[in-house]
């Protein structure tokens, strides 16, 4: 077994090595204009719009925003059809890469989620006020440019998360086009029959024949129909429709695979996506693309996986189902796969160590005060976590609501030079999320962990990572768990059509 492994790393090597060689040879032999042209592609945002109080960078894996932009703005308008210029994203998914560089998930998020949107970046440089219970595509939309909002839909899914997001990517419909005729296609199925009306409901007459059921190839505007039809397939629902669309992307990813890292493929392939795409600042070059894209080389195809986030009907409208969602961001922030496998790879050793992972041993709170915020909608539990504080030695300032009380895990930020005291509180609340805020002091605002422990005594935890809990959930439900697709899947097998 050792000297299959050994071989296999070996070939990983040898190919990383053949695709740097591929376009260092390119770049020799004049082809330096390509990587000008790739370059001058691509599109930022204004990195201005993030929010100033974002979620502390992660130790562990890499968390990429990958919207797609139904702008019918420009050359848009003849491949979607409708009407308006403004940026709405009907699709978004959470691209989770493990800091073992060998396994990713993709989350789906609803576009009908209801969602809290914290204040969003205008186009005129004001901000909005904050909303809550709002669909969670309206973040896109946010300022109402052709462009969107990008920036807008990563301040939300830092705030539903609780995870920094560390890029953000958006394709738009032409970009889609091109990149799927890029790769000559990708393997889907269809249930039944589709017209023209089962796509634009609005047309009035059932119009041609789009597809025809059964296992086919499609490309170009054929598969930018088939990531879009909703209408006419199961109940029109936009969760059967997610489901198709992960079963495309993870066909498009498998296709891109079988045909390896060969430049003729892929060159068209990256002058497609890098003209399509807006990116944040960090992935604003063809370099920086490049690096990503070779960082994610070694995952195979079974341990790349889909999910959607864990939902429930409200009326019309997508609710987050909890503690399940919450589990799921606690299963990402902690590197460990949807199946609870440990994911984080070699971790290396550093002068201060995660909270969770402190020396156990007496916490004292002497000399530091600290405000105590109920992110929950659970009544009384600031003031038991005050109650609790207090018998540690802390001084307890503001105890109250939080603005928005949807909090899932528990979160400590700290003020200029509180870092320590900040990591020695996290001991009694393990699984918080500790980030430093330009505001003075300390500040808990404790959340639907500390209320499922029941809000009572504060414990400091051993050494070793504490064993998932409903006050530390690490680990998927099994119900949950049972739904990803792996980009190895039959493109037929586990699909719900609404």
């Amino acid at each position: 077994m050792s000297g299959g492994r050994g071989k296999r790393a070996h070939h990983r090597v040898r190919t990383a090595t053949l695709v740097v060689v591929a376009f260092v040879v390119l770049l020799a032999a004049g082809a330096g204009w390509l990587w000008l042209r790739l370059n001058g592609n691509i599109s930022t945002f204004d990195a201005d719009g993030l929010s100033k109080n974002r979620p502390g960078a992660g130790a562990a894996g890499q968390n990429v925003l990958v919207i797609g932009s139904d702008s019918r703005s420009g050359s848009n308008k003849e491949l979607g059809g409708g009407e308006g210029d403004v940026g709405r994203s009907d699709t978004a998914f959470l691209l989770h890469v493990y800091r073992d560089r060998e396994h990713a998930v993709a989350v789906s998020i609803p576009r009908d989620t209801l969602v809290d949107i914290p204040p969003c970046r205008l186009p005129d440089g004001s901000w909005t006020s904050g909303r809550t219970r709002a669909m969670f595509n309206s973040a896109f939309s946010v300022g109402e440019s052709a462009k969107g909002n990008p920036a807008c839909t990563q301040n939300t899914v830092e705030k539903l998360t609780g995870l920094r997001v560390d890029h953000t990517v958006v394709v738009d419909f032409e970009g889609f086009s091109a990149m799927t005729s890029a790769v000559g296609g990708v393997q889907v199925c269809v249930p039944k029959d589709v017209y023209q009306g089962d796509l634009n409901p609005h047309r009035g007459s059932r119009g041609r024949l789009l597809f025809a059921k059964g296992q086919q190839n499609v490309s170009g505007q054929k598969a930018l129909d088939y990531v879009r039809v909703r209408h006419g397939i199961g109940d029109g629902s936009d969760i059967g429709r997610i489901q198709r669309q992960q079963a495309f992307v993870a066909g498009m990813v498998k296709k891109v695979r079988e045909q390896g890292f060969n430049p003729a493929t892929l060159l068209p392939l990256a002058d497609a996506a890098t003209k399509s795409l807006t990116v944040d600042p960090g992935l604003g070059s063809a370099d920086k693309l490049l690096s990503f894209a070779m960082s994610l080389k070694d995952i195979g195809l079974h341990d790349i996986k889909f999910i959607t986030v864990p939902w429930r009907y409200e009326g019309d409208r997508v609710d987050i189902v909890q503690p399940d969602a919450d589990a799921l961001w606690a299963s990402l922030k902690a590197d460990r796969t949807i199946d609870g496998k440990d994911a984080g790879g070699k971790r290396q050793a550093g002068p201060a160590a995660p909270a969770s992972s402190a020396a156990p041993g007496p916490v004292s709170g002497e000399g530091v005060s600290v405000s105590v915020a109920n992110g929950t909608r659970v009544s009384g539990l600031a003031a038991r976590a005050a109650a609790e504080l207090e018998k540690h030695g802390y001084t307890v300032g503001d105890t109250g609501n939080a603005e928005v009380r949807d909090a899932g895990i528990t979160v400590i930020e700290f003020g200029p030079g509180r870092a320590a005291e900040a990591r020695t509180l996290a001991r009694l609340f393990p699984g918080a999320y500790v980030h430093g805020v330009a505001a003075n002091g300390i500040t808990v605002t404790v959340g639907r962990d500390f209320a499922a422990a029941g809000g009572g005594t504060l414990a400091v935890p051993e050494p070793s990572a504490p064993a998932p809990s409903a006050a530390n959930p690490g680990t998927l439900s099994a119900e949950v768990a049972a739904t990803a697709r792996s980009a190895d899947d039959d493109p037929c097998a586990n699909l719900s059509y609404g």
